[in-house]
């Protein structure tokens, strides 16, 4: 349990109590203090650096390094750039904090799943992508987190390639697609069953 001390819980007793039964009611409530229980520990942000495993880059995050307790945090394209920002949400107390990916920009595809006889959201789908010469592997997951839930989509970095070459898309149910090439800077949504996905970037929020 890592969360501030600071307000005191009040549980009164659903309903009169009969002594001769025996019956009583404990409250336990937190009492104020300043103490803060997680030590005010700082959040992580680590780079995937492929084989060389991760690079802690928390200090160059431009303050998503926060300590005031953090308890969800969203990872999707909120400014339509085509990379994913973060929004973080902290127990401590204090607004939501957006914090927008100023990172070199580089092409990518995003994916949305559309399913029938799967779920609706595709969940447990397995994607399996090829660009470059490169095999690249995604689950699409909600990537939950104690208070938080990202939406339901893929994105493949293609950094300076032009197109993801090809797409199999691997249902719940057993269905298996192949799409390609797919342009980068596009998203697309796929529907099960359907031979061809649909292209629903965004031109009013700069999709690229």
């Amino acid at each position: 349990m890592t969360q501030p001390l600071n307000q005191k819980a009040v549980c009164p007793a659903a309903g009169d109590l009969d002594d001769e039964l025996g019956e009583f009611w404990l409250e336990n409530p937190w009492q104020p203090t300043d103490k803060n229980m997680s030590a005010y520990e700082r959040n992580r942000l680590l780079l995937n650096t492929r084989n060389d495993g991760f690079a802690d880059l928390s200090h160059a995050s431009g303050g998503a390094d926060l300590d005031s307790d953090s308890r969800a945090v969203v990872a999707t394209d909120f400014d339509g750039d085509g990379m994913p920002d973060l929004l973080i949400r902290s127990s401590g107390g204090g607004p939501l904090r957006l914090f927008r990916n100023a990172f070199p920009h580089a092409n990518s595809v995003q994916i949305s799943l559309h399913g029938k006889t799967s779920n609706a959201r595709g969940i447990g789908s397995q994607l399996i992508a090829k660009v470059d010469g490169q095999t690249l592997y995604r689950e699409m997951q909600t990537q939950n987190c104690f208070r938080g839930q990202s939406p339901a989509e893929v994105r493949f970095g293609l950094q300076a390639a032009e197109q993801l070459d090809e797409l199999e898309v691997r249902w719940p149910s057993g269905v298996i697609q192949k799409f390609g090439p797919l342009s980068a800077g596009s998203h697309y949504l796929i529907t099960e069953g359907d031979a061809n996905p649909a292209n629903i970037t965004n031109p009013q929020n700069g999709d690229r």
